[in-house]
């Protein structure tokens, strides 16, 4: 069981399914969250096109030359490099040569402006003129569901050599630039595209995506490199896994190309300006300079918002500069190649663990500190590992082994000990049952001709009490437990028998008065044989039923019985049951003194005791059972 349960989770883990994938991610998270720390000397910065910008100098798109303003603006303070995390892909509405084409289009009728610079006619190109003049970095965003044809005349100067074999890199069928005015100009470009989990969350960027055999590199990841100075890049294989070599720098990236997001902190860790501020020239040059710039926007209505560890709206731009920034400072978050192996390992280790404590049998108190330690020692080796190289073994699967193990264990452990509890109960019941049947057994070597007098009447008296319980008489009373004590009581009911002298007890004609009187003595005489066995038993004590149907089965209804000469209810339920039962089995066996009599002659008997010596409602459940009677009586004779 422990090894098909490791080996089920760890199946589920390599695929990132169900509950695993999810304690993965929460794992993941919180090492994040913990060790998160502010950057001192942060290497980015992000001009945020925000809500106060858009609302100051006009909706989104701006123009085109209003967009080539605030690069120009921040290429002015002389930043390591500019990424633009925006894309322009339909031609500038405002621009000169826009409104010619429009008008020419739609009127057929050709319209000239005068006093515009040649330059400023066509503000598509003008901006693309202005990326290249300061060597920004483009954006580009890569389609996986559609094909599209890209113009001859674009591409990016990044070159990637893949020297440690192939990567299982996305491969695109299509992709979205700006305009060819703007594509045609800028040398260097990076995609945006981002890749969330499955519950929403980002915590990966794709730094690598392949399309049409050539491999393109993250928006983040290019503009880091323009920054460098290095246009060339290898991918190479290294024992934890892939890392992309850029100089002597490594980021190690999955085999899909992708890298984990090591935030340090809310967006607020990373600085930001407003793209009116730069515009307005209120930044200080010094805050730009040496530093990478990311441009583009948070605006809300721009939809560039994303779930992460420490906000449900990380802004993408910011997550930019958050995976340039652990370039820079190389302090990656990596889940090695190897871990593939070593968490079914442990989840084995665990299991076999489990299962070694569950056979050793040890209780429930060291079965739940052991569980405990086995659980947590995977944990405290991730901490470790995360801790020490930044390196991502998640102990979610072997937790869940060692979870589900020590449920199951424990239902095994508690079906286990239940069928032994059972068993031995089953084992006391037997020696209860037998311990009865002895000391009946007792009672009949003295009176042979009862013979299996004590086995029917031990059967008339559960038929009378399920129907008195089924009619709603005395359920207070009869609850299926009593019923069942009742059933194996009854047959000490004339253990007292055994203190009558023989010469009594196996006359063949009827007792005189004074031998009645003694063979009446032998209702105490059982309530004392019992009872004084019975204060030998702690707890609930079976012989307590049967020391009272012993003493009041003789009992009358109308009190004239013995011994104490009860009446009615004060006569307990047990012995006036046992009374009917045992008169009627009386009337219709064989005794030393008299002949069977016929079953219409006894129930004529005991229907003409009905109020007086019997209890009206026992003798109206027996007569209801009557056909049961009769059968019992047939199925056990002498």
């Amino acid at each position: 069981i422990g090894l098909l349960v490791a080996g089920i989770v760890s199946l589920v883990q390599q695929e990132r399914l169900g509950w695993t994938a999810r304690l993965d991610h929460l794992l993941l998270d919180t090492f994040l969250r913990a060790s998160a720390i502010e950057p001192r000397s942060p290497n980015t910065l992000v001009v945020d096109i925000d809500d106060v910008s858009l609302a100051a100098i006009g909706q989104w798109p701006w123009p085109r030359y209003r967009t080539a303003a605030l690069v120009s603006a921040i290429a002015a303070g002389k930043p390591a490099a500019i990424g633009v995390d925006v894309l322009f892909p339909e031609p500038d509405r405002t621009s000169l040569v826009t409104v010619q084409k429009a008008f020419k289009r739609d009127f057929d009728v050709d319209i000239a402006f005068s006093g515009a610079p040649p330059g400023l006619q066509d503000n598509d190109a003008y901006l693309g003129q202005v990326l290249s003049d300061v060597e920004a970095v483009g954006a580009e965003f890569f389609y996986f569901d559609h094909t599209t044809t890209p113009e001859p005349t674009t591409g990016s100067d990044f070159r990637f050599t893949e020297t440690g074999g192939p990567l299982l890199l996305h491969e695109a069928s299509g992709v979205l630039r700006s305009t060819p005015q703007i594509a045609a100009r800028v040398r260097f470009a990076g995609f945006i595209n981002n890749q969330s989990d499955p519950d929403g969350r980002l915590r990966r960027l794709p730094l690598l995506i392949r399309h049409e055999g050539a491999v393109h590199p993250h928006l983040a990841l290019a503009t880091v490199m323009r920054a460098l100075g290095i246009a060339n890049a290898a991918v190479e294989s290294e024992r934890d896994g892939a890392v992309i070599r850029i100089a002597e720098r490594r980021i190690p990236i999955d085999d899909r190309g992708a890298a984990i997001l090591r935030f340090d902190g809310a967006p607020s860790a990373y600085p930001s300006v407003s793209a009116l501020s730069v515009l307005n020239g209120s930044v200080p040059a010094s805050d730009i300079a040496g530093k990478i710039v990311f441009v583009g926007s948070s605006a809300a209505g721009l939809n560039d918002l994303h779930s992460t560890a420490f906000d449900p709206q990380f802004p993408g731009l910011k997550a930019h500069a958050a995976m340039a920034e652990q370039i820079l400072v190389d302090r990656f978050v990596r889940e090695p190649r190897w871990s593939r192996i070593v968490i079914p390992v442990i989840c084995l280790i665990a299991a076999g663990s489990m299962a070694v404590l569950f056979i050793s049998g040890v209780g429930a108190t060291w079965m739940t500190l052991g569980s405990l330690a086995i659980g947590v020692t995977p944990l405290l080796l991730s901490i470790m590992l995360f801790a020490q190289g930044g390196r991502f073994v998640s102990a979610g699967a072997p937790v869940i082994v060692t979870a589900l193990l020590f449920v199951t264990f424990f239902a095994m452990r508690f079906s286990i000990e239940r069928r032994q509890s059972l068993m031995w109960f089953k084992r006391l019941e037997n020696a209860r049952q037998v311990t009865i049947e002895s000391m009946a057994a007792v009672a009949e070597t003295r009176d042979p001709e009862t013979g299996a007098h004590i086995k029917r009447t031990q059967y008339y008296v559960k038929t009378i009490a399920e129907e008195l319980r089924r009619t709603g008489w005395y359920t207070d009373i009869l609850t299926p437990e009593y019923i069942d004590l009742l059933f194996i009581s009854a047959p000490l009911h004339d253990i007292g028998k055994v203190g009558v002298p023989d010469h009594i007890l196996l006359k063949p004609a009827r007792l005189t008065p004074e031998e009645f009187e003694i063979m009446k003595r032998h209702a105490e005489f059982g309530r004392e044989i019992i009872f004084s066995s019975a204060r030998l038993i702690e707890g609930d004590n079976f012989l307590i039923l049967a020391g009272e149907i012993a003493a009041t089965h003789h009992e009358k209804w109308d009190g004239t019985g013995y011994p104490a000469g009860l009446a009615g209810n004060d006569i307990p339920l047990s012995g006036r049951i046992m009374a009917v039962a045992d008169i009627y089995d009386a009337l219709i066996s064989r005794r030393c003194y008299k002949e069977p009599f016929s079953h219409d002659k006894a129930v004529g008997i005991i229907r003409e005791g009905r109020g007086t010596t019997f209890d009206p409602v026992v003798i109206d459940a027996f007569f209801a059972v009557e056909a049961t009677v009769i059968d019992i009586a047939a199925r056990y004779q002498d």
